[in-house]
């Protein structure tokens, strides 16, 4: 059975990539950053001094192999007060994983009782069990600080490009994450937000070096829209070229090759203000840079995970 460990935060890993995974034969790792400071997860840290816990909550959820009720239960939000950014209630999850790790007093005690509630087919790893806050550098010097104003810019200019992310303080990496990339055969690397979701898996000391003496095929999964505030106006190599300071090199670039039409992209930028355009290809002639059409047939501009899992096995 091939190892897989699949690095990622947000919403497109669990929700796009994971379940299409499971389905495969595969033993499946994810990675997620830890550095969520918004909604739900950035209110509970900041009320209780905890792990931010959403993103790998989704991961959990993904990968559950529970009876349906557990995995509605654990995304089933409660309350309607607003938290910064306009997010609204705490999830059961983020309560179920943050309130274990509060009175236990060890995450990783905490993390083993979620997996084994939730019957996660796999396992579902923190990039580090140390606390930190994401900052960006500005193409202008500017600092800023906090992954959910990297995410949706709203005190600083979004037109601004970012020059490098880093952690503050600098943490270590937890120790079997390390582990999962030395066993890997596939190495999956989003896809999502590059800045405040993907690479910031990457930050914590350790990682980029166990990625490099890796023997894995590492495979980058590029998004379907550049972002406002993170990637406006890049290509596929732009993207892959920001990618690989934090990775080290890759082996597979994928990208979509499917244009969506004018009404579906107007329809989808209504609901999604922060997404610009769609990802273009600058045609570098390189040979990792793997093009297929990827995107579902209607509704969203998001892919296919079928279509993304089966490229994605093709290189396999």
């Amino acid at each position: 059975m091939k190892k897989i460990v699949c690095f990622g935060g947000g919403n497109a890993v669990p929700n796009l990539l994971l379940p299409e995974l499971k389905r495969r034969n595969l033993d499946i790792t994810t990675v997620t950053s830890m550095v969520d400071s918004g909604g739900s997860s950035g209110q509970l840290r900041q009320d209780f001094g905890i792990l931010p816990p959403g993103d790998i909550r989704r991961h959990m959820v993904a990968l559950s192999g529970a009876p349906a009720w557990k995995k509605e239960l654990f995304s089933l939000r409660f309350g309607h007060d607003a938290f910064e950014g306009g997010h609204r209630g705490h999830t059961f999850g983020n309560i179920f994983i943050g309130g274990l790790e509060y009175v236990l007093k060890d995450y990783e005690k905490a993390l083993k009782i979620a997996h084994e509630f939730l019957d996660v087919k796999g396992m579902c790893l923190p990039a580090t069990t140390q606390k930190a806050a994401l900052a960006a550098r500005l193409e202008n010097g500017d600092e800023i600080i906090g992954e959910d104003e990297i995410d949706i810019p709203k005190r600083h200019n979004a037109h601004l490009k970012i020059s490098e992310i880093y952690l503050k303080p600098e943490v270590r990496a937890y120790p079997p994450v390390l582990g999962a990339i030395k066993k890997a055969d596939i190495i999956t690397i989003g896809p999502g937000d590059i800045y405040s979701s993907i690479l910031p898996c990457f930050l914590p000391k350790g990682i980029k070096e166990a990625m490099q003496k890796s023997k894995a095929k590492k495979v980058f999964i590029c998004p379907a829209m550049t972002k406002i505030g993170e990637t406006r106006h890049f290509s596929v190599s732009d993207i892959a070229q920001a990618a690989e300071k934090y990775t080290g090199e890759l082996d597979y670039v994928i990208f979509n090759t499917a244009i969506a039409d004018r009404k579906r992209l107007e329809d989808y930028r209504k609901k999604e203000p922060v997404l610009a355009e769609q990802l273009k290809f600058s045609g570098s002639g390189n040979k990792k840079f793997i093009g297929k059409k990827l995107l579902a047939n209607s509704g969203q501009i998001v892919y296919e995970p079928k279509k993304v899992v089966d490229a994605l096995m093709e290189l396999a």
